[in-house]
C-alpha cells in the first residue's frame, strides 16, 4: 500500500492516516487487530504511532521496531572466547589469534607491522559487516549467504587484491562458525495475526525476510520519489552563506525564527556535524534547551581527553608538553595550580623540552606526579593488569565521574565494571598480552569506537538528530545546514574488504542503496509545516555547488527554493578608533644590551614592552628547530673547536659538532647538520688563509660590560656577549658570525649609522680608533665571506651620543611613542598593546 504526500497534511496526520490503513486491511482479511504487530523503522516514531492509534479507540497492533520486539523475546547470548563480540577493539585481539595461523598474515607481521594491524582492523570490520547481513535472514537461507561471499572472494583471489581476499576468507570462516542464534532469529518463529510494515527511509531487509515467512502480511509504503514529489504546504527557503561562521550563525537564527513563530519542536538535522556542533553552541548562549540524539565519540569528551593526556605522558615517548598536558588536565585537578605555573614557567624559561632536567632537579609536584603515575610504568603485561594498574591511577588522582563523560569511559574501559564470567572479553582482558604502546592504541580504539549521549532534556525546544531518525516525527520546523554537494552525499558504507559490488550482491550496505535512502529521507522533509536549508557558498577560496538533492527538488519543484530572510536587526556600533599609544616610563633599566638599543632605534613603544615591562611570549616547548637554533648551536661548536684545537682542524670541527649536538634532537636536527657538513670545509679553509696571514683566535663568547654615559645616565650599563676576538698585524678585530646572507649585511652596512650590533660591541671593547669589527656570513655557497664594518669606533661614538640624548629625554619625561613601520611591525610581539591595526 502506498502512502504518498498529501497536500495540507501533518506528520499526525499521516499517522492517523496509518492506523486507518492498517485497521482496514486488517478488517477485509478479518484478522483481529490486537493480534497485528506494527514494524517501524526507528523507535522514535512508535510516540506518534500510538497517539495515532489511541486517537481511533479500541484494539491496537503491537508497535515496535524488529530490534526491540527481538529483545523483549529473550536476551542474546554473550561471545564465547573467539566468537564475534561486536566490540572492535576486544573482537581485534580475537582477530589476532586467527591470523596467527595464517602464513600470509604472518609474513605481512614481519614486513610491515602497521599494515598488518591495518590488515587485521578491516578483518574486523569485515566480520562484523557479515554478521550484521547474516542476522537479517532466516537461519535456513544463512549458508548461502556465506557460500555467496566464499564464491565472491574466491573469484578474486590472486590478483592484486590477494591480501583482501585472503582477509575476508578468514572474516567469513569466522562469523560462519559462530553457533550463537541471535536474538532475531526469535521473530521468525512469531505468528502475529499479521505482520504491519511501515517502510520509510528504504527497505529493511529483517522486516522484508519477515513478511515472507507464510504470516499475513501488509507492506505501507511512505517513501517519496523526490522527483516527482509535488511541493505543496510547507514553507520551503534556502540561504546560502559564504563561509563557515555565517552558515552557523545563519543556522542558529533560522532555529529561533522558528521556535519564535511557535513551530516547536524543531529539528536541528546533523547532517555537517562540525556545522551543528557550532550552532548547538550558539542556541546554549541564547538558554535554548537542546537535546543532542546523535551525542558523539567517545573519544572527544573531555574525560577522554585528560586520559590520554595522561597514558601518552607515561606510555609513548613523551616531552615536557605531553606532561604538561596531563598535569593541567581535570586529571591533574589534585596539583597545586601556583605550583603548577611557577613548573611551566621555569621550563619555558629554560627551553626544556624532555623531562631529563625536572627528574634532576627534584620538584615536589613533578615528584608527586611521578609517584602518582608510576603504577603505568614498566613493560609489557596483560590487558587485565593495564587496566588494574591505570584504575589504581584513577583513584589516586581523583574521580572522573564529574568530568563530561567520565563514567561513560570508565564503563568503556572495564575500569568500573568486569567483565561476565566466560566471555569474549573475560578472555582478552586475561590472556592478552600488550607492550605499552599495543595498550595506549587499545584505549584509543575503545574510546574512538565508543559513544557518549549527553543527558536528555524532556523540555527540549530543539531536537539535534541525523536526518534518517527525523522521518515522520512531529516536528514543527526543520533546519537542516550543509545542503552543499560535499556534505549532503552519501558515505561509502563501511564493509572491509568486501567491494560494493561484492556488498551489493550479498546484500549488505552499498553505496547505490545509501544514495537513495539519503534520497527518500530527504523527500520526507516535505511533510513537515517549514523547512530551512542552509548551504555554503564557497569551501575556502574553491566554489560549492548544491548538492545534487537540491537541485533534483528544485526540477521536481519547477523553480528555484524562495530565499530564506534573516530576521536579524543589524546593530550599529559606534566607531572607536583607536590612537598611536605612546608610554611614558617613570625609569630606566640597569642595564642594555645590542637589541635593546636595536629595539629602541626600531620602535619606543617596542623598547619599552620589551625592555622596561620585560614582556615576552612565552615560548613553545615542541617547537621544531628554527634557523636561530642552529646558529646558537653554530657558535657553541665553533668556541669548543677552538678552546680544544689539537692540529686537526676537520676531525676537531666534527668532534666539536657531535658533542654539542647531543642535546639536541637528532631527527629534527639532521638538515641543519647536513648544512654544517657543507660549512666545514669552507670554513677551514677560510681558517687557514687568514691564519697564513697572521689573524689568530683570541677568545671567543665573551662577556663583556661598560657603562658609557655620563651625568644621570651614569649608572646604565651596555652589555653584551663577543662571538669572537682576532688579533691582526693590523690590531683586535671583533668578528660577529651570521647565518644569513652576506648581501644582505653589505645592504645594511651601506649606511653604516644603521648598523646597531657591531657599535655596541665596539662601545664594550672602549671604542679603540683602531679597532676593527666585520661580519662573517658562514652560510655563502662558495666560501665565506667577510663584510666588515668601515670605522666601526666612529659608529659607535655617534651611537653612544645619541642614546645619551635619547634616554636623557626620557628621563626627563620624553614619551615613548609607537613608531615602528614595515618589517619592524611585521613580527613584534607588542603590535597587540599598541593596536596599530585600529589606529584611524
Amino acid at each position: 500500500m502506498n502512502l504518498g504526500l498529501v497536500p495540507g497534511e501533518d506528520v499526525d496526520g499521516f499517522w492517523r492516516r496509518v492506523a486507518g490503513a492498517c485497521a482496514d486491511w486488517l478488517s477485509e482479511q478479518g484478522l483481529p487487530l490486537r493480534d497485528a504487530v506494527l514494524l517501524l523503522p526507528f523507535a522514535q516514531q512508535i510516540a506518534p504511532a500510538r497517539r495515532a492509534f489511541a486517537a481511533r479507540g479500541g484494539w491496537a497492533p503491537l508497535i515496535t521496531t524488529t530490534n526491540s520486539l527481538a529483545s523483549s523475546l529473550g536476551p542474546s547470548r554473550l561471545a564465547a572466547p573467539g566468537q564475534i563480540s561486536q566490540d572492535a577493539a576486544i573482537d581485534a585481539f580475537t582477530a589476532e589469534g586467527l591470523l596467527a595461523h595464517q602464513s600470509w598474515a604472518q609474513a605481512l607481521r614481519a614486513n610491515d607491522e602497521k599494515a598488518y594491524v591495518a590488515a587485521r582492523a578491516r578483518l574486523v570490520e569485515t566480520a562484523h559487516a557479515l554478521a550484521r547481513g547474516a542476522v537479517q535472514r532466516p537461519l535456513p537461507a544463512r549458508d548461502a549467504f556465506f557460500e555467496l561471499a566464499r564464491e565472491r572472494l574466491q573469484l578474486q583471489a590472486g590478483g592484486p587484491g590477494d591480501l583482501e581476499c585472503a582477509s575476508g576468507l578468514v572474516a567469513v570462516a569466522w562469523v560462519a562458525t559462530d553457533d550463537r542464534r541471535p536474538t532475531t532469529d526469535a521473530l521468525f518463529d512469531q505468528r502475529p495475526s499479521a505482520w504491519l510494515v511501515l517502510q520509510v527511509g528504504g527497505p529493511d531487509p529483517l522486516a522484508q525476510a519477515l513478511m515472507n515467512q507464510g504470516v499475513p502480511a501488509l507492506c505501507l509504503q511512505a517513501d517519496v520519489d523526490l522527483d516527482s514529489a509535488v511541493v505543496t504546504g510547507v514553507d520551503l527557503r534556502l540561504a546560502t552563506a559564504p563561509d563557515f561562521e555565517s552558515l552557523a550563525e545563519q543556522a542558529a537564527t533560522a532555529v529561533l525564527q522558528h521556535l519564535n513563530a511557535g513551530r516547536t519542536p524543531v529539528a536541528l538535522l546533523a547532517q555537517d556535524r562540525v556545522v551543528v556542533r557550532r550552532v548547538r553552541t550558539l542556541l546554549m548562549r541564547q538558554r535554548v534547551p537542546v537535546q543532542d540524539e546523535t551525542g558523539w565519540t567517545l573519544a572527544t569528551t573531555p574525560a577522554a581527553a585528560a586520559l590520554m593526556a595522561l597514558l601518552r605522558a607515561m606510555l609513548a615517548q613523551p616531552t615536557l608538553d605531553d606532561w604538561l598536558a596531563w598535569l593541567k588536565s581535570p586529571l591533574g585537578a589534585v596539583w597545586d595550580a601556583t605550583a603548577l605555573r611557577e613548573l611551566e614557567a621555569l621550563c619555558r624559561r629554560k627551553g626544556w623540552r624532555s623531562t631529563g632536567p625536572l627528574d634532576a632537579l627534584g620538584l615536589p609536584l613533578w615528584r608527586e606526579a611521578r609517584e602518582a603515575a608510576a603504577p603505568l610504568a614498566g613493560g609489557a603485561r596483560k590487558l587485565g593488569g593495564w587496566l588494574a594498574d591505570l584504575g589504581r591511577v584513577l583513584r589516586r588522582l581523583g574521580p572522573l565521574t564529574g568530568v563530561e563523560g567520565g563514567e561513560e569511559l570508565l564503563n568503556a574501559l572495564w575500569i568500573s565494571r568486569n567483565p561476565w564470567e566466560g566471555s569474549a572479553h573475560e578472555q582478552v582482558i586475561g590472556a592478552t598480552k600488550l607492550r605499552p604502546d599495543e595498550f595506549l592504541a587499545w584505549v584509543d580504539a575503545t574510546l574512538e569506537g565508543g559513544q557518549f549521549s549527553p543527558p536528555e532534556d524532556a523540555q527540549a525546544a530543539v531536537v539535534i538528530t541525523p536526518m534518517a531518525r527525523a522521518l515522520l516525527r512531529p516536528f514543527g520546523a526543520a533546519v537542516l545546514p550543509g545542503v552543499d554537494a560535499a556534505t549532503l552525499a552519501a558515505s561509502p558504507p563501511r564493509n572491509g574488504v568486501l567491494s560494493d559490488a561484492d556488498a551489493q550482491a550479498l546484500g549488505l550496505p552499498h553505496l547505490a542503496a545509501q544514495r537513495e535512502a539519503q534520497a527518500w529521507a530527504f523527500a520526507q522533509l516535505l511533510r513537515l509545516p517549514a523547512v530551512t536549508l542552509l548551504r555554503c557558498s564557497h569551501a575556502g577560496a574553491e566554489p560549492l555547488p548544491p548538492s545534487p538533492l537540491l537541485e533534483r527538488l528544485e526540477a521536481a519543484w519547477g523553480q528555484a527554493l524562495p530565499t530564506w530572510q534573516d530576521e536579524r536587526v543589524a546593530a550599529p556600533l559606534a566607531r572607536l578608533p583607536a590612537t598611536r599609544r605612546e608610554a611614558v616610563p617613570a625609569c630606566l633599566p640597569a642595564a642594555l644590551s645590542a637589541s635593546s638599543i636595536e629595539a629602541l632605534r626600531n620602535c619606543p613603544y617596542q623598547f619599552f614592552s620589551r625592555s622596561l615591562l620585560g614582556l615576552r611570549e612565552p615560548d613553545e616547548l615542541e617547537v621544531e628547530l628554527d634557523k636561530r637554533d642552529y646558529g646558537t648551536w653554530l657558535h657553541d661548536v665553533l668556541k669548543r673547536f677552538h678552546d680544544h684545537r689539537s692540529g686537526d682542524d676537520l676531525a676537531d670541527l666534527r668532534a666539536a659538532a657531535d658533542i654539542e649536538g647531543e642535546r639536541l634532537d637528532a631527527a629534527d636536527f639532521l638538515p641543519y647538520r647536513a648544512a654544517f657538513e657543507r660549512v666545514l670545509p669552507r670554513y677551514v679553509s677560510w681558517l687557514a688563509e687568514t691564519e697564513g696571514a697572521g689573524q689568530r683566535f683570541e677568545a671567543g663568547e665573551v662577556d663583556k660590560r661598560c657603562q658609557p654615559f655620563d651625568g644621570a645616565l651614569a649608572g646604565l650599563a651596555l652589555q653584551g656577549r663577543l662571538d669572537r676576538i682576532d688579533t691582526t698585524p693590523q690590531g683586535t678585530l671583533l668578528l660577529d658570525y651570521k647565518t644569513g646572507k652576506a648581501a644582505e649585511l653589505r645592504d645594511k652596512l651601506k649606511a653604516p649609522l644603521e648598523d646597531t650590533q657591531l657599535a655596541v660591541y665596539a662601545l664594550l671593547m672602549g671604542a679603540d680608533p683602531a679597532l676593527q669589527a666585520a661580519y662573517l656570513a658562514l652560510d655563502e655557497p662558495d666560501a665565506l665571506k667577510l663584510v666588515p664594518h668601515e670605522a666601526v669606533s666612529d659608529t659607535a661614538l655617534v651611537l653612544r651620543d645619541g642614546l645619551q640624548a635619547d634616554l636623557s629625554a626620557v628621563l626627563g619625561g620624553a614619551a615613548l611613542p609607537a613608531l615602528g613601520e614595515g618589517r619592524v611591525c611585521d613580527y613584534c610581539e607588542a603590535r597587540g598593546l599598541c593596536r596599530k591595526d585600529d589606529w584611524a
